[in-house]
């Protein structure tokens, strides 16, 4: 009996010992990439009764972690956000309007988080491109949906490119859409977001 407990210890030890030094490769395997701020583009389009509008994120930030050593890569995380007022019109009134709207006094960051990924398939013509539909929590003003955000995934040695665009309406997310010159303009309720981004 006493010559058994000796033993135990050692057996827990050894499967501790076991599980950490297993975990190391899968560890290993995925790559961590923080958003190029000075590369690539986001930017929101839409529609009003006068004339079509588009707005480009001037501050943007995130991380992608990603295993690329089975036959399709693995997302294990995805994060991206936009800084509400960093969105640029290039007219300050409709700006104005865009942050008031956005009640960007409260809720300063517009955030992707992704939850998980439903799938991923390789585009034929590249051997380094992939197709990728990706499950995760959109943050809009203070309000979140889970949405499906398609995108093309293509890793190039140590950069990542992500490209694709996304239909939203403003109302899904409490947000009203803008109005100007006493509500004589009114912005429609669907807009689409474009982003071609760099990851490094």
């Amino acid at each position: 009996m006493q010559s058994q407990f000796k033993k135990r210890p050692f057996s827990i030890k050894s499967v501790i010992l076991l599980m950490t030094f297993g975990l190391i490769p899968i560890a290993l395997a995925a790559q961590s990439y923080q958003i190029s701020k000075g590369e690539g583009e986001v930017m929101v389009t839409g529609t009003s009764t006068l004339h079509d509008w588009e707005e480009v994120a001037e501050q943007k930030s995130g991380s992608i972690a990603l295993d690329n050593t089975g036959e399709l890569p693995k997302i294990n995380i995805l994060k991206f956000t936009v800084e509400a007022e960093s969105l640029k019109s290039g007219k300050g009134a409709m700006d104005k309007n865009t942050y008031k709207a956005l009640n960007t006094k409260r809720h300063k960051e517009i955030v992707f988080e992704l939850k998980n990924v439903k799938s991923v398939s390789p585009v034929v013509s590249s051997s380094d491109k992939y197709k990728v539909v990706a499950t995760g929590d959109l943050t809009i003003s203070g309000n979140t949906n889970t949405i499906d955000l398609p995108f093309n995934l293509t890793i190039n040695g140590s950069k990542v490119l992500l490209e694709g665009k996304k239909a939203l309406k403003m109302t899904d997310y409490g947000v009203e859409p803008p109005k100007a010159l006493l509500g004589t303009i009114t912005t429609g309720d669907e807009i689409e977001v474009h982003f071609k981004t760099v990851w490094k």
